[in-house]
């Protein structure tokens, strides 16, 4: 175990600004501000957003996998007159802006995929009221049936300690969400450390401490990390290496390919939604929250939840859909204390999981100089602080071409980070604008640096431009690169920036051939697309 630390959440609100607010059009409030069928006139009183508080409009800061829930909650306005507003965004970052009293500023509710974390801080708990658990789902692990089938196990009858044990032996493989972001990775985390400690209480350092040997073993099988459960589950379907996806059940029911749902037998960690007040809620919409809770808890509407979104039923009486396994597990302790939990996740991020090894191609072309390549330096200034222990960081500027004078690379050393952290800010600091844009022939520079994958790290490229490619090699060109790699060089993924005037054509074009993800920098902050780009990592 390491020193616990603070774990690393410089993001908040701006590693989230703009997410989601595309989706506002289409999900919940049907495209339209007004306030709904029997909501009542506006109250002229605009919240910091610009929208309208409106009586029965509801502002909520959601769990982004709750997306699927726009047909129930337009049932919901419809029936009972209550409008949803969601801005999605994950679970841990979600306290974070409760915790900074962002979140009462702009919102009227949080609907998490739990509560846990949240009620370990004194400075989130004595913000939120009246929570109400609305559905449930557990994690789990969804493998695939030939391996099932090759390590002879009965689905309902597998123990955390046998997935360890396959782990161990080089038998299983897996995709997880990082634990830092998404709550679905987190409570994954505290199942397994759960699990492999035998904790039968909330879980302590000591228990901790006691799993960390097998909890190193059992991450040495995870080969896939994420930000977003969508991204993991994209990125699982094109790799043919990874066995299985860590995720609720719910997820891994609608993932493509009939995955085996395996619920471990010796305990789950339950993900219960609960639709929660912030105690800041005007009370108009402390009314709206209670007609939407009881509709939404109806028989009726709880059968419609369950065959809709495969999560589990919490009104008695309500049977889960076809789908869902009917036999029970213990839940799984929780940590006690935030202590606990963030020692977990701090250990976790620089001691259990593999080392990231990143290369970030950044443009630093004649159109990059003033404001633009201030903004980046700043951005790769702060990034420093999110750094990993064991990290191994290169910073690859270019213009007309790679420049390779300036090209360094730092290892974070869990011994001494200060000199590995210094070195990077002082890199970043020297940045200077000068020439054309390379695009394509920059990334293949940082592919031939990476080389063949160690195997043994989370590796990958970040590619940020303000601009169109102009030198070097055509699409064309990287297009014929990359199918020539090999199977294991061609799983690097690139996740482009778009920043400035930077094609999203091209950018696109780059994160979908190499099974990356497009960041928008346009919207947002730069400094916050590279935060969000670390759940990736």
């Amino acid at each position: 175990m390491t020193t616990t630390r603070t774990p690393r959440r410089r993001a908040l609100a701006r590693t989230v600004a703009g997410l989601a607010l595309a989706l506002l059009a289409t999900a919940c409030s049907g495209g339209s501000d007004a306030s709904g069928d029997g909501a009542g006139g506006a109250t002229g009183r605009p919240d910091e957003r610009g929208r309208e508080a409106a009586a029965g409009t509801l502002r909520v800061l959601a769990s982004s996998e709750l997306a699927d829930m726009a047909p129930i909650l337009e049932a919901a306005r419809t029936s009972v007159g209550v409008t949803v507003r969601p801005t999605y965004v994950g679970t841990l970052d979600a306290v974070e802006q409760i915790a900074s009293g962002e979140a009462e500023k702009n919102y009227d509710a949080v609907w998490l995929s739990s509560n846990d974390y949240l009620r370990l801080r004194p400075d989130t708990a004595k913000k939120i009221t009246g929570e109400t658990p609305i559905m449930a789902s557990p994690v789990a692990l969804g493998v695939r049936p030939a391996v099932v089938a090759r390590l002879g196990w009965d689905p309902a009858h597998v123990t955390w300690s046998q997935l360890h044990r396959a782990v161990a032996d080089g038998k299983l493989t897996y995709g997880m969400t990082d634990p830092m972001r998404s709550n679905s990775g987190f409570s994954a985390l505290v199942s397994v450390a759960s699990g492999l400690s035998g904790a039968q209480s909330a879980l302590t350092e000591r228990d901790v401490a006691g799993a960390t040997p097998r909890l190193k073993e059992f991450f040495t099988g995870q080969k896939l990390t994420s930000g977003s459960s969508g991204w993991l589950a994209t990125a699982y379907a094109r790799r043919t290496d990874v066995d299985a996806l860590v995720n609720y059940e719910s997820v891994l029911l609608s993932a493509p390919g009939g995955l085996t749902v395996i619920r471990p037998s010796d305990g789950v960690v339950t993900a219960d939604y609960p639709l929660t007040l912030l105690t800041a809620a005007r009370p108009e919409a402390k009314a709206a929250a209670g007609r939407l809770t009881t509709f939404l808890r109806t028989p009726d509407t709880q059968r419609q939840i369950t065959e809709k979104t495969l999560r589990r039923p919490v009104v008695p009486g309500v049977r889960p859909a076809s789908a869902l396994a009917r036999d029970q597990r213990r839940e799984l302790p929780f940590p006690g204390s935030r202590k606990v939990a963030d020692g977990l996740l701090d250990a976790y991020d620089n001691t259990l999981r593999r080392p990231s090894r990143t290369v970030y191609v950044l443009d630093t072309s004649g159109s990059m100089s003033g404001e633009r390549l201030e903004r980046l330096k700043k951005a790769l200034v702060e990034l420093t602080g999110d750094f990993r222990d064991r990290e191994e960081v290169t910073l690859m500027p270019f213009g007309s071409a790679v420049k390779r004078d300036e090209v360094r690379t730092h290892t974070v050393d869990p011994a001494a980070p200060r000199a590995a952290l210094d070195a990077i800010r002082g890199d970043a600091r020297k940045l200077s604008a000068s020439g054309g844009t390379a695009i394509y022939s920059s990334v293949q520079e940082a592919y031939r640096f990476l080389g063949t994958s160690r195997g043994d790290t989370f590796t990958s490229i970040v590619l940020m431009t303000d601009g169109e490619n102009t030198d070097g090699d055509p699409a064309t060109a990287f297009d014929g690169f990359h199918s020539s790699l090999p199977a294991e060089q061609k799983r690097t993924p690139v996740f482009p920036i778009l920043f400035g005037d930077s094609d999203r054509g091209e950018l696109d074009h780059i994160a979908n051939l190499t099974g990356g993800k497009l960041f928008d920098a346009r919207q947002g902050s730069l400094d916050g697309a590279f935060e969000e780009i670390r759940g990736y990592q």
